[in-house]
């Protein structure tokens, strides 16, 4: 059995990433559509429980990235090998997001080329190499580039037929930009425009640059053996960053506003630094297990997760009436309707999907199987 409790193994990172990946199967596995409000994105502006999920994880690669990186110089691995396997890891996270956008028919045509691991490699790919070939100065230069940059953008540049600074979701940029470039290959739900698109993806590697630096504040202080105050001083300042932006440039998870990258980073880094204090200063580990044992084996869990989505929603079963409904309707109807109100027993449902996804962690961590990229 592996062991979470090595030397320089930080367990809230891995209790963080679990809770994250949980957060996840629970809002994207409703038994229907009546689901509470913070179980749902935003309709546009503002944000709720759910927008936080995707924007973690970018932070999560972002600290994870000086983490791992620091621990192969120090184990002699040389600067001039990182490129190759920062290269391979992003290729791979993108195949895996490619994969689970055509599973199970992966009709071509109109496969989705962008998504969440899509973007997810994109944004390690430009943030590993930026940490391993530059320092943290000019690391926080790159986020400001990146977000002047789309602001620039999406409030300057004169949409056709629509004008400049539309941040509505039928006349701002990011949607013009996705029509031109991702026509016929992005989210079914939206048609015509991704939320993973092309200009968004800007704010997004700023987001992951800012775990990098949170990162480069956790490794120093630890070094120093000093307490982590800065880095709760640093969330706070993000999270105020964000609040002062959405005067001008609303937080908004569907254009990934500058002010929803600055917000959600800095949410990010004041839950990480909670959680360092309770699991790793306090020692107080029992409770986060079974987050420990889903984020040890994050990227298999969200493939799972994917593929298990999909087939509840392709697999059809006949009701005693003739009727044909999905594997998941008739699970719900039969199994959950029955026992709560709509709402809590779509709740019910997402959260035994938590538990049978656990399961499956459970099972290849007690084997000592993980899923590396």
């Amino acid at each position: 059995m592996p062991n979470e409790g090595q030397p320089n193994r930080l367990v809230s990172l891995d209790a963080f990433r679990g809770l994250t990946i949980a957060s996840m199967i629970l809002v994207n596995n409703p038994g229907s559509g009546d689901v509470y409000a913070q179980l749902d994105h935003a309709a546009w502006n503002g944000w709720t429980f759910t927008d936080t999920v995707f924007p973690f994880f970018l932070w999560i690669v972002g600290l994870s990235i000086v983490l791992s990186t620091a621990k192969r110089l120090e184990h002699g691995v040389p600067r001039g090998e990182l490129p190759g396997r920062i290269l391979r890891r992003a290729l791979l996270l993108y195949a895996f997001g490619f994969f689970l956008a055509g599973f199970p028919f992966f009709h071509l045509a109109h496969i989705r080329y962008l998504g969440v691991l899509q973007r997810i490699a994109i944004c390690y790919l430009v943030s590993a190499a930026l940490f391993v070939f530059t320092n943290w100065k000019a690391q926080a230069a790159a986020v400001v580039v990146l977000c002047a940059s789309y602001w620039l953008l999406m409030m300057e540049y004169p949409v056709p037929g629509v004008g400049k600074g539309q941040l509505g979701p039928d006349g701002n940029l990011a949607r013009y930009i996705d029509g031109l470039v991702l026509s016929g290959h992005m989210w079914s739900h939206t048609q015509y425009w991704d939320p993973e698109g092309i200009v968004s993806t800007l704010p997004a590697i700023a987001t992951t640059l800012l775990g990098c630096l949170a990162g480069r504040l956790l490794r120093f202080q630890l070094e120093l053996r000093k307490s982590l105050k800065p880095l709760f001083l640093f969330g706070l300042s993000l999270v105020a960053v964000g609040m002062l932006f959405d005067h001008w440039l609303p937080i908004n998870k569907n254009l990934w506003t500058v002010s929803f990258a600055f917000f959600m980073s800095g949410l990010a880094t004041l839950e990480f630094w909670m959680l360092f204090w309770i699991v790793d200063v306090k020692g107080w580990r029992g409770w986060s297990k079974p987050f420990v044992i889903y984020g040890m084996n994050a990227i298999a869990v969200f493939v799972l997760s994917g593929i298990v989505g999909r087939l509840l929603g392709l697999i059809h079963v006949t009701e005693s009436n003739g009727t044909a409904v999905s594997l998941q309707g008739f699970i719900f109807e039969h199994v959950f309707a029955p026992v709560a109100s709509p709402r809590n027993a779509s709740l019910l449902f997402a959260f035994a999907m938590v538990l049978f996804l656990f399961a499956i962690a459970w099972l290849l961590y007690r084997r000592c199987r993980f899923l590396r990229v």
